[in-house]
């Protein structure tokens, strides 16, 4: 375990799971409360997904992404239909989380607005989950696979944080004057939770980042952050590009890479290969023909 609040919960839970816990009127009230927010927030109308604009939440996403959120959104995917019920869960597993580090006996600063100072013109704010002995954490619900391999420790979160994680810590740290601490993960697939501090975050050097990239936005200029990776099948390159992790989780992705494909892995023999983003084709791989009796 990585905090001493872990053996707290792990404590409480087992004791509800032996019908020995309780939980009090206000802690079932506090988190009723906050699911009831969220509700509020989610479907109550006047969401304005699209409306851009700089937050603690998405800042440290790349830059390109950010451009096309601004200037050309009506290019995005949509949404899938189960995007809102996605938020919610989140919603209600930082909701239940925060009502057992109550019961357990941790103490805790509630979640606070805050603004970070780029310089004399450029804000942004966001609001933080948690503050535990002085340090900034975040609570962030996971698929089995993100809680397996995306946070398993922080050097494997940096380094495929599609979703700015690591900065939106630095940012909360920085404009709260606290300490970076981590991010409580719980696992949506089965109700395992565990913390991963933020261990080695360098919280000024994450800020610079977010500085230039804020600037990339405020010039207004596009840069696209990734290249396509060369794609290899049994140790061999195919001669074919693909699309990174990075980009394959973009919204803008058929946009920014005109003539991006998605298909059947070209090389396998699968009978049901997986499916791949080609930015690229080789030759040998763009005969129609080749995909005449294969599962599409």
């Amino acid at each position: 375990m990585n905090h001493p609040a872990e053996l707290a919960v792990h404590q409480y839970m087992e004791n509800a799971v032996n019908g020995k816990s309780t939980m009090s009127e206000d802690t079932i009230k506090q988190v009723g409360q906050d699911v009831m927010n969220a509700l509020q927030r989610q479907f109550g109308g006047g969401n304005k997904r699209d409306k851009f604009g700089l937050r603690m939440s998405n800042v440290g996403r790349p830059s390109c992404q950010l451009w096309f959120e601004k200037n050309e959104p009506e290019k995005a995917l949509p949404f899938p239909t189960t995007f809102v019920m996605n938020m919610m869960l989140g919603d209600i597993v930082e909701a239940v989380f925060k009502g057992l580090l109550k019961e357990a006996g941790v103490q805790y600063e509630d979640d606070e607005k805050v603004t970070l100072q780029l310089d004399d013109d450029t804000s942004i704010t966001g609001t933080y989950d948690i503050v535990i002995d002085g340090a900034v954490d975040d609570i962030k619900s996971a698929s089995n696979w993100s809680y397996t391999n995306k946070f398993e420790s922080f050097d494997t979160l940096r380094q495929g944080d599609a979703f700015g994680y690591v900065a939106q810590l630095a940012g909360y740290a920085k404009a709260s004057g606290k300490r970076a601490g981590g991010w409580w993960v719980v696992n949506k697939a089965n109700g395992e939770f565990k913390y991963v501090p933020a261990t080695g975050l360098d919280v000024d050097a994450e800020v610079s980042k977010i500085k230039d990239t804020a600037d990339t936005i405020e010039e207004n200029r596009f840069e696209r952050c990734f290249d396509a990776i060369p794609e290899t099948f049994r140790g061999k390159p195919t001669g074919n590009t693909i699309l990174g992790t990075e980009c394959g989780f973009c919204r803008y992705k058929f946009s920014c890479w005109p003539g991006l494909q998605e298909r059947p892995a070209v090389a396998s023999q699968a009978k049901n290969p997986k499916t791949v983003a080609y930015v690229t084709l080789a030759d040998e791989y763009k005969d129609t023909d080749f995909f005449k009796g294969r599962a599409m």
